[in-house]
Parts: structure tokens; sequence; C-alpha cells
């Protein structure tokens, strides 16, 4: 049996070294979907609470949500850090109540106290899944994510 948990996340990026619309930075309305598979619990009728996986999901792909994915390459990041600094919010802003657990691994690492995360490769909806499903792993028995 399985248990579906549906969750949105805000967010802009872009695509390097790709010709088109996608090299500037742009938003998107991204859903994404998590299958956990198991044994269905007697005593409360499914196989994982639907807020248990969200709420446990959301305090990682927080780091996600309004938020700027940028490769590690790419040139406008130290920019982006700059002006950061520059402006105050580098380390936080009062007004920043999203703030994620904090991440690194293989494949990405957040910045939650400014709204970033890095990835290593480009940030597309399959690289993306890789990346949440990375963090989420060792929390769930997931058999799929969309």
């Amino acid at each position: 049996m399985r248990s579906l948990t549906k969750l949105n996340i805000q967010y802009s990026h872009r695509f390097l070294n790709y010709e088109g619309e996608a090299q500037y930075l742009h938003g998107h309305s991204g859903n994404l979907v998590i299958e956990v598979e198991g044994e269905v619990d007697e005593r409360t009728g499914f196989v994982s609470p639907c807020n248990g996986i969200k709420r446990v999901a959301w305090d990682y792909l927080k780091n996600f949500d309004h938020a700027l994915i940028l490769q590690e390459n790419d040139p406008l990041l130290p920019g982006i850090l700059k002006t950061y600094e520059e402006q105050g919010i580098r380390n936080g802003a009062p007004t920043n109540t999203m703030l994620g657990v904090e991440f690194e691994n293989e494949l990405a690492k957040s910045y939650p106290e400014c709204r970033l995360v890095v990835v290593k490769k480009v940030a597309t909806c399959e690289n993306l899944i890789e990346v949440f499903y990375s963090l989420l792993k060792d929390k769930f028995n997931i058999k799929k994510m969309t």
C-alpha cells in the first residue's frame, strides 16, 4: 500500500549553457508528489499519515520554496551573495520566516538564511527530484517521487 503526499514549491532558477528562454532567470510553480510504501497500520488505517510526511518533508523542502536555485558554477552566484551581503540579508532577515533545515550533500547545499540553494547539476525537474530524494530517503520508504 502507498500514501501520497503533494507539495507545491515556488522557485526561480536558470539553465547554464542553454540556448533559449531558460538561460534567463525565471520562476516556476512546481508540484511534488511523494509516494511512501509500507504496510497499513491497523490502528490508524494509514501507511503513513500524509500530514506527517508533509511536515517532515517540508522541513527540508521549504529551502526551495520562494528561493533562488543556482548551479555552483553559475557566474551570477558570487554577485548574488555579494548583493545579499550589501543589503544586510546574507545572514538572514527578520522577514525570512521560511528557514528550512540546513543541508549540504553531494548534490546540493542550502543557504536557508538567504533563500538560496546551490546545486551541482542543472536545476531541471529530474535533477531536483534527485536532490529531494537524497534529502528524504532516510526519512521514509519512498517508492516514487514525481
